[in-house]
């Protein structure tokens, strides 16, 4: 019965559909965690990334663990838009907040254009850059705009797990 069932999770696995070629440069994500440490090691940030919808879509889970308090979980969907002939991606958190934006992939890794997180009734405006750090790291680095200046939102080094 076991060597049955290996073989039907290697089969599934085999027939997994290839990626939509603009999201191919973000293949390298999927089907793996990576985590990072936030504010001197006080808190961790996770994504773990999966293909979904026959590999239309790429998902990644977020969550922000900080030791005696409840997880802050978030949830991005990756796709190809074509009628705007980009990636974009829908962010949803537990929180009830929400962003929608683009994605632009780089020499370097991939621009997370300015774009809105909507939550609380208020809007914050922000951009994103992921730079690879070679093939099991890479670094995200979080601007936001406040008084009319861009300042550093976060900056944490995620790694293969």
């Amino acid at each position: 019965m076991r060597p049955l069932l290996i073989l039907l999770l290697l089969s599934a696995a085999a027939v997994q559909a290839a990626p939509v070629e603009a999201l191919k440069p973000m293949a390298f994500l999927a089907g793996h965690c990576w985590k990072g440490d936030l504010i001197e090691g006080k808190q961790s940030d996770e994504h773990c990334f999966q293909w979904i919808y026959d590999s239309q879509a790429l998902r990644d889970v977020h969550t922000v663990h900080t030791p005696g308090k409840p997880d802050y979980v978030g949830e991005t969907t990756y796709y190809y838009d074509s009628q705007a002939k980009e990636v974009a991606f829908l962010y949803i958190e537990n929180l009830g907040g929400y962003s929608r934006g683009t994605v632009v992939p780089t020499a370097t890794g991939f621009e997370f254009p300015a774009t809105q997180y909507v939550g609380g009734g208020q809007a914050l405006t922000y951009r994103v850059r992921w730079t690879l750090k070679g093939p099991d790291a890479y670094e995200a680095f979080s601007e936001m705009i406040i008084k009319d200046k861009w300042i550093t939102q976060f900056k944490v080094v995620l790694k293969k797990q």
